[in-house]
């Protein structure tokens, strides 16, 4: 396994590694081992979760390495960068931009094919029947979002936008951090009007009777966000050349464990549970069928979900420049 001081050295200099663009080392694991880091515990990170419970990795012949959670995708990008994980699982944003410094940034997995941001208001809040109207009612409120540059605060550019709004002018966003408890605390206390937050904010608000979903791209409630790639697993090609075979057996465990996702409810549920361990019950149960929904049967990563998820980030300006489907897919056919 990989050293923890190793990795740990490549998290303090991620702001280095990405401002002066340096080049990839190669893997710092022997064969038949990787090391996966993720930015987060979200649902989007379950199926990784199910493939080691369920021991479909070691099936499959492959040993897991260090597994750190690092918080940002600059620092999963600097991770990579450095050698110290050979797959970084994230929303599409990261690869997005470890792409503007290394191109050979490559997306391997597919996690999450739906924007998993969800839009909440307190319960008392009235809902009108259009999208444009329900934005509308946003204006001038005070909205929170995990932090500037994420894919809530984009979803908030972007819906404002589609009304010919500036979320920047016609709302306040309170920057609130990644923590769910304190993202409904602040609802709670009225200190924010909304939230924009990754999944299952809305469902943990709903449980406690603070929240309700109130714009979801995930349920289909923005019809240009429908199917849109957003939770990824990705690397380089410098790391992806020495791990051909590694590569393909985590692919087969990732297959096993969506068919988890999309198999039995109960079993669903139960790993759900095993994952989310201090999540309200009622919001697990609200969850289930959501994730099997937005979860796709296969890690293959799709042509129309990819070009979707593409528009959004340059038409949100959440990125300046993102490279074609034919050129992020590791010797993938495309589909």
């Amino acid at each position: 396994m990989t050293d923890r001081r190793t990795i740990l050295k490549a998290f303090s200099a991620a702001p280095l590694l990405l401002a002066a663009g340096c080049a990839t080392r190669e893997s710092t694991t022997p064969p038949g081992v990787l090391n996966v880091g993720q930015i987060s515990n979200s649902v989007a990170f379950l199926p990784l979760f199910i493939a080691e419970k369920q021991g479909y990795f070691k099936a499959e012949g492959l040993t897991l390495g260090a597994r750190p959670e690092l918080g940002t995708g600059a620092k999963v990008a600097a991770a990579l960068k450095s050698g110290s994980i050979d797959l970084g699982a994230g929303v599409i944003t990261d690869a997005f931009n470890l792409a503007k410094i290394d191109d050979g940034m490559r997306i391997v997995t597919s996690l999450v094919t739906e924007y998993y941001v969800d839009i909440v208001v307190p319960p008392s809040l009235p809902e009108p029947a259009s999208l444009n109207e329900k934005i509308q009612a946003l204006v001038g409120k005070k909205i929170g979002i995990t932090g500037p540059g994420s894919g809530t605060e984009a979803l908030v550019k972007y819906l404002f936008g589609s009304i010919g709004r500036d979320a920047a002018k016609d709302a306040t966003l309170v920057n609130l951090g990644g923590t769910m408890t304190s993202a409904i605390g602040a609802l709670k206390a009225n200190r924010v009007d909304a939230l924009s937050f990754f999944q299952p904010i809305a469902q943990q608000a709903a449980a406690a009777d603070v929240g309700k979903t109130y714009i979801s791209p995930a349920r289909g409630d923005v019809p240009s966000l429908r199917g849109a790639l957003h939770g990824v697993v990705f690397s380089t090609t410098k790391l992806l050349d020495r791990k051909r075979n590694e590569l393909a057996a985590f692919e087969r465990a990732m297959g096993r464990a969506l068919a988890d996702v999309h198999g039995d409810p109960a079993h669903a549920r139960s790993l759900l549970g095993q994952y989310l361990k201090t999540t309200n019950p009622k919001a697990l149960d609200a969850l289930v069928p959501i994730l099997r929904k937005e979860m796709p049967a296969t890690p293959q990563v799709r042509r129309a979900s990819y070009d979707t998820a593409r528009k959004f980030h340059l038409d949100s300006g959440l990125v300046r420049k993102a490279p074609a489907y034919d050129a992020v897919l590791y010797e993938q056919a495309a589909v």
